[in-house]
This record gives structure tokens, C-alpha cells and sequence, in this order.
């Protein structure tokens, strides 16, 4: 088992460290520049836009979608007939059986600029000119496109957790007159604490890294308004062959997964979780 993890997870993080101390391109050739990409990183005048795009790319899509639709969707669906929310949510699980070209394209179909786009044949039908969706508002295309098949794993995950409460707790507290707001507050949120932290910090960690529906749709324009640094990252590496600058931007990337999965520890008191039982109702 060592090594598996030393050959597929190690090995490839400290390729890429040296790597970043190259200028590898198309040649292949491992020539060490020392800190020379770092310069590059800090003269680099898209890299403000990006990151700005990327922190906006990550956080809307989770709060909107990967955790808030998600937490919302699973919370219905257990409110009714276990028939019924098995239905609802195998819908929305559809998208995640379609290949992603397939998916990209539906979104672009659904977005296009012309009367016969979804969106605009809607409007043409209520009187209203067509918009060009993906150039007035590329970053909320991207952000619905990605949160809508992103949230589906959230809602297994919440509703897996929200099933295994035993459920005396919820007759218990229907029998005291509690709300369904009441016991979605006081019951089920506090006893999903630990699965609405391993969502936050998985799919916060997924969206960083996050770029192949970006590509498809936007391919990151217009001028890089959807640039975020996992695209431009893959655009450094494998369009422009500038491998060893492509390194030094992925390290970007890991530093700020670390950072999040650190605040996420402290703000969701992973070491109270860690040393108190999980099942804790107010």
C-alpha cells in the first residue's frame, strides 16, 4: 500500500516541485532556472484577474450549488415519500451519466446568443430580444452550468446522513409541536455537521482544480473573464508547452487548497468533532 502511495500520490508532487524549477517546453529538456518561474508568477498581470475569478468561480459555485442546493435538495427529498425523493433524485443524477462534451454542449445550446438558444427561444416567445448570455454574464453561465451536475454529490452525501438518524428523534420532537424548520435546525443540521464538512472542504478542494466544463463552454473568455487557474494552468502547460511555468502554477494551487482545508478545520471545530460523539442535539 506504501507504495501505491508512493508511486501515484508522492512521486507526482515532488515532480512537480522540481519541475517548477525548470523552463521545460515542448524539447523536454530539464533545464534548472532556479527561481525564474516565481519571478515570472509574480510579473504575471492576468494572475490578480485570475485568482479573482477563481476565488469567485469557487465560493459561488459551492454556496449556490455543490453545498447549498445540495443540503436543500437532500432535506426535501426526505421529507416526502422515500418512492418519491428515490425519483427526484435520480433526475438530477442524470447529468453526472452524461459525458461532459455532451453536457458542455447542452449548456451552450441553452445559452446560445441566437432565437433558436433555450433561453432565448423563452424570450422571443414572450416578445423579448435575444441575449448573448455567455458574453454579458460568462462567469454565472459557468457557475449554473457547474453547480447543477456539482450538487449531486452533496445530496447522496447529506441525505445518506440525514436517513441514518435514528428516527425517534424526529417523532419525538413532532410530538413537542417542533416545526419542520425547528427540527431541520435543532435535530438533523446539528447531527450532518461532520457530512456538511467533508462536502465544504471536498468540493471546495474539487472546484479549485475544476476547469474541463469551463473549457467547453467559455474556453475561459471572453478575455479570460472566466479564466481561473486550473484553466490557465492547462492552458500554460499544454497550449503554450510552457511545462515548467505550468508546475509553478499548479503549486499555486496546492498552497490554496491548504489554506482552505485549514480554515474549514478551525471554523467547523474539526477537533471538537474529532474528540465529543457526533450525535449532539441541542
Amino acid at each position: 500500500m506504501m507504495v501505491l502511495v508512493a508511486i501515484f500520490f508522492a512521486a507526482p508532487v515532488v515532480l512537480t516541485v522540481i519541475l517548477s524549477f525548470t523552463d521545460m517546453d515542448y524539447s523536454f529538456q530539464w533545464n534548472f532556472v532556479g527561481l525564474m518561474n516565481f519571478e515570472d508568477l509574480a510579473n504575471d498581470y492576468l494572475i490578480p484577474k485570475i485568482l479573482v475569478n477563481t476565488l469567485i468561480y469557487t465560493f459561488s459555485t459551492l454556496t449556490l450549488f455543490n453545498v447549498g442546493t445540495a443540503l436543500l435538495l437532500s432535506l426535501l427529498t426526505t421529507s416526502i415519500s422515500d418512492r418519491l425523493g428515490d425519483f427526484f433524485r435520480s433526475l438530477w443524477m442524470l447529468p453526472r451519466l452524461t459525458p461532459s462534451v455532451v453536457y458542455g454542449l447542452l449548456w451552450l445550446w441553452i445559452f446560445d446568443p441566437t432565437k433558436y438558444g433555450f433561453i432565448n427561444n423563452i424570450r422571443a416567445f414572450l416578445g423579448l430580444p435575444p441575449q448573448d448570455w455567455l458574453h454579458t454574464s460568462p462567469m454565472l453561465m459557468v457557475v449554473i452550468a457547474n453547480g447543477f451536475i456539482g450538487a449531486s454529490m452533496g445530496m447522496l452525501v447529506f441525505t445518506a446522513a440525514i436517513k441514518a438518524i435514528p428516527v425517534d428523534y424526529f417523532r419525538a420532537a413532532m410530538i413537542d409541536g417542533a416545526s419542520w424548520f425547528t427540527i431541520v435546525r435543532r435535530i438533523t443540521l446539528p447531527l450532518i455537521k461532520w457530512q456538511i464538512l467533508f462536502v465544504t472542504a471536498y468540493q471546495t478542494l474539487s472546484l479549485l482544480t475544476s476547469y474541463e466544463y469551463i473549457l467547453i463552454i467559455t474556453d475561459g473568455g471572453p478575455v479570460f473573464r472566466t479564466e481561473v487557474l486550473a484553466l490557465y494552468t492547462y492552458h500554460t502547460a499544454f497550449s503554450n508547452f510552457q511545462f515548467g511555468y505550468g508546475a509553478t502554477l499548479s503549486l499555486i494551487l496546492v498552497g490554496l487548497g491548504v489554506v482552505a482545508a485549514l480554515i474549514y478545520l478551525k471554523l467547523f471545530g474539526f477537533e471538537a468533532l474529532m474528540s465529543k460523539p457526533r450525535i449532539e442535539v441541542d
